[in-house]
């Protein structure tokens, strides 16, 4: 069975594609182990020296199992307080090992969506880094410490050691300067593959997670899991299951994993199932108060390998009321900045602007005096000047890098500027004066109008459109004002098409009917026009038209808007972005390195047309009843008749019939013929917005004729068969092809606007919020210039706030300035004792 040990080991590693170096590497053991193991030239193997061998293996069920039979006949030593003892058999069978992150051995559709995902998230996060300028002039230093005990699992859950087996200490200390390598060299000691990373707030645990996952990216093996940054404040662990939710997320941000797996899951639902993704959750902080305890107990439901970031007052209020920290995971604390560190740092970043009449203050000289009264804080004697509390007031504030950042953009990178002011008592008289001030002067100070810094090849960038600082402070007040407004809980993710659900219901709703008022409108007018032109009509029968439209849209539109209401009342608040593109090739399921994708037509088809089949049913009703008030103004027939109520219930029952089979069949055979997006239209927001404008134009094309057709020449199978059943019914071929026309034209357009993110976006955010003057006429524009700014980031297809902190500010100052609203408090978390001290 020693021969089978060493077989078996080999036969892994040979498989997974690693030397024995490599592989040593992997599972921290020296070379010559194992060759030792592979070569079985020795018996005396300790027992978690091959748990480490099979880890690094990625070892499967089937061959843990013969693994352990193995292991129960040669025998093994355990290590017991760090001392080996002598050969021991194993007694019935090897304790379980640590699961593993993932199978070595996946079928080939899903390797290459994991790797394509890992190229895609590592240029993300790595054009993330340039935005925030973390490399300017150098990172920052980011330290931390063991977070404390009762916040923390016990070490043998975390090292995932056998029952018996003593547990050794673990290294956890760390700091990210220089290459940044120790964060990922950190969690790579922890066998369990779960961490906790707790901070206060700016304290640098996003800048953790980002250089984390790309530091794992950077040594990942072609099976290793996909480390994706999730921000968790839009979690509800009542409503979503946390693999939905991460699916969820991954189509948001990444549409081409919609693509279906074996007439099965999506190909992000089989990534997180296959345990090819390694959750990075950041900001536990931000999921609602009342939902952190629960949140904390779906966590510890799972065994999946995963990094938490939190405030820790946040985290440890949910770990006493779940009754437990997070189950086999370890813990690090980041530690405040101090001045040495800003000493170096805050002197670079303050650079000569190549303007004409600028000071042209030379390097350290703008930060000489604070650097110098921050080291004379400390060594001044018992009594507390006013110049001791000032300093004092301002350590406390730049000790962390959120704080140091916004002072650097304040002071350092715009002229004009003192930070000597920031030690002025009588206008900061405490450390949150001064936080104030700096989050209140962030965003005008990336506003001002000033000279372009020159390139370093003396050519001038392009110009930054001017925006008035206060108006660009009240539209990003808007925009988090909606965040926190959000289903009632702290949203982080700025989605272009969940803006327009900022607005009541009822307004939407609004909105939506008069835009399909018009677009009927428009539609009958444009095909009566054109039928008069060919001679199809005399003078009053243009009249006749022009009044047909003019009452057409109002019903239609309303017959729209009630269908919108029902959609957004028990189907969801907002319509998602389309996560496919149109194709004229008919999408099959096929297979892709033995694995099946995608599904059958047919399931396809009957899915959308049952979807579409009530709206349109409820179009056709309203078009009805267009045509009795038609009937009621022009041929003066009593409305109440017994000859008219028979005539509008008969048209309801079969416009209905034949709007709805109409759609139904061309929405279904739309659906067969969509393809998933590519992985380059997620890239960020605007490509996203831009994919799904592209798929509603394509999606109009289609539609028109389609309807119009299916309308005209199925709508006189649906007559005639309706025939049979109620007597005959007149369905004459002009009629046919102007209702038709109508129908295609009217109804594209219609759909368009009010039932596609897009559409949603248009009518809502590109019209109806600038005119009441919350957004900027042009707000794809204006997010964009922010971003790149500075103010916001890109998360896959959403935008975030570059701080909660300064979300929080700007939603706040909004809803002080408008008395409808209820100002929002967010309070410091209580404190939280732990090894005798107290820390929020």
């Amino acid at each position: 069975m020693v021969d089978q040990l060493g077989t078996l080991l080999r036969r892994l590693r040979m498989e997974s594609g690693l030397t024995q170096e490599e592989l040593a590497d992997r599972a921290k053991l020296s070379v010559r182990t194992i060759r030792r193991l592979e070569n079985s030239t020795s018996v005396d193997h300790r027992l978690t020296t091959v748990h480490l061998v099979a880890d690094a293996l990625g070892a499967g069920p089937e061959d843990r199992l013969v693994l352990a039979a193995a292991l129960a006949k040669a025998g093994v030593k355990q290590e017991v307080g760090g001392a080996s003892e002598e050969p021991v058999p194993v007694p019935g069978h090897v304790p379980a090992p640590a699961p593993v992150p993932a199978p070595r051995r996946i079928p080939g559709v899903l390797a290459e969506a994991a790797e394509e995902l890992a190229r895609e998230v590592r240029r993300r996060w790595r054009l993330e880094e340039e935005q925030r300028r973390v490399h300017d002039p150098y990172a920052l230093p980011v330290r931390w410490r063991r977070a404390p005990d009762v916040l923390t699992d016990r070490p043998e859950n975390i090292q995932r050691l056998p029952p018996g087996v003593a547990p050794s200490g673990v290294d956890l200390d760390g700091d990210l300067r220089g290459d940044l390598r120790d964060a990922a060299e950190v969690y790579r000691r922890i066998r369990s593959g779960r961490l906790v990373v707790l901070g206060r707030a700016g304290s640098g645990k996003s800048i953790l997670a980002i250089r984390l996952a790309l530091d794992l990216l950077a040594a990942s093996a072609p099976a290793d899991p996909v480390p994706v940054i999730f921000s968790l404040g839009s979690w509800d662990p009542t409503a979503t299951a946390l693999p939905d939710w991460l699916t969820d997320r991954l189509l948001r941000d990444h549409p081409h994993l919609v693509q279906r797996v074996h007439n099965g899951p999506t190909l992000a639902a089989a990534l997180v199932g296959a345990d090819l993704i390694l959750p990075v959750l950041d900001g536990f902080d931000e999921i609602a108060e009342g939902l952190r305890d629960d949140a904390l107990r779906a966590l510890n439901a799972t065994s999946l390998r995963l990094v938490l970031t939190s405030r820790r007052g946040e985290f440890a209020e949910a770990v006493r009321a779940a009754g437990a920290p997070l189950v086999s995971a370890a813990g690090i604390e980041l530690v405040d900045l101090t001045p040495d560190d800003l000493a170096d740092y805050l002197p670079r970043t303050a650079r000569p602007v190549n303007a004409p009449g600028d000071s042209r203050r030379q390097g350290s000289g703008v930060w000489d005096h604070v650097l110098a009264a921050l080291h004379t804080q400390d060594t001044q004697d018992t009594r507390d000047t006013q110049d001791t509390a000032a300093a004092r007031n301002l350590a406390e504030v730049l000790s962390t890098p959120l704080m140091v950042i916004l002072a650097r953009t304040i002071y350092s990178d715009a002229a004009g500027t003192d930070p000597a002011e920031l030690l002025d008592t009588t206008r900061f008289p405490t450390a949150h004066a001064i936080e104030e001030h700096l989050l209140a002067g962030f965003v005008p100070t990336l506003y001002r109008r000033r000279a372009p810094v020159r390139t370093a090849h003396g050519h001038p960038p392009p110009r930054q459109p001017h925006r008035d600082p206060e108006q660009v402070r009240q539209w990003l007040g808007y925009l988090a004002h909606h965040l926190v407004s959000l289903d009632d809980l702290d949203q982080q993710d700025l989605a272009w098409w969940r803006v327009g659900a900022s607005l009541r219901r009822s307004t939407r709703v609004l909105a939506v009917a008069l835009t399909c008022a018009l677009s009927i409108t428009l539609a009958e007018w444009v095909v009566g026009l054109i039928a008069h032109q060919l001679g199809a009509g005399a003078a009053a029968g243009l009249g006749r038209v022009l009044m047909e439209g003019a009452l057409m849209g109002p019903i239609a539109g309303l017959a729209f808007g009630c269908v919108y209401w029902l959609v957004t009342r028990y189907g969801g608040t907002t319509f998602e972005p389309s996560h496919v593109r149109l194709r004229l090739r008919l999408r099959l399921p096929g297979t892709h390195h033995g694995t099946r994708v995608g599904r059958g037509p047919f399931h396809t088809f009957a899915s959308r047309f049952g979807a579409v089949l009530p709206g349109g049913f409820v179009m056709g009703a309203g078009c009805a009843f267009a045509l009795t008030l038609e009937r009621v103004l022009f041929d003066i027939i009593p409305f109440t008749s017994a000859a008219m109520v028979e005539a509008t219930l008969t048209n309801v029952l079969a416009f209905g019939l034949v709007f709805a089979s109409a759609t139904g069949v061309v929405f279904g055979l739309m659906a067969v013929f969509e393809a998933p997006l590519d992985i380059a239209s997620a890239a960020t927001p605007v490509s996203l917005l831009a994919a799904n404008r592209a798929t509603v134009r394509r999606q109009v094309v289609v539609l028109v004729p389609a309807l119009a057709l299916a309308i005209t020449f199925g709508g006189g199978l649906v007559v005639r068969l309706l025939g049979l059943v109620i007597g005959d019914l007149n369905w004459l071929l002009p009629d046919a092809l102007f209702i038709g026309a109508v129908g295609g034209l009217g109804g594209a357009f219609s759909y368009a606007l009010a039932f596609t993110a897009w559409g949603q976006w248009v009518i809502l955010a590109r019209v109806w919020l600038p005119l009441t003057g919350k957004l900027p006429w042009n707000t794809v524009a204006f997010l964009d210039d922010a971003y790149q700014r500075g103010v916001l980031r890109q998360t896959g297809a959403v935008y975030q706030f570059r701080h909660s902190r300064l979300q929080h500010h700007l939603g706040d100052n909004y809803r002080r300035h408008h008395t409808a609203y209820t100002p929002a408090h967010f309070p410091a978390p209580a404190p939280v004792a732990a090894h005798g001290d107290e820390t929020t």
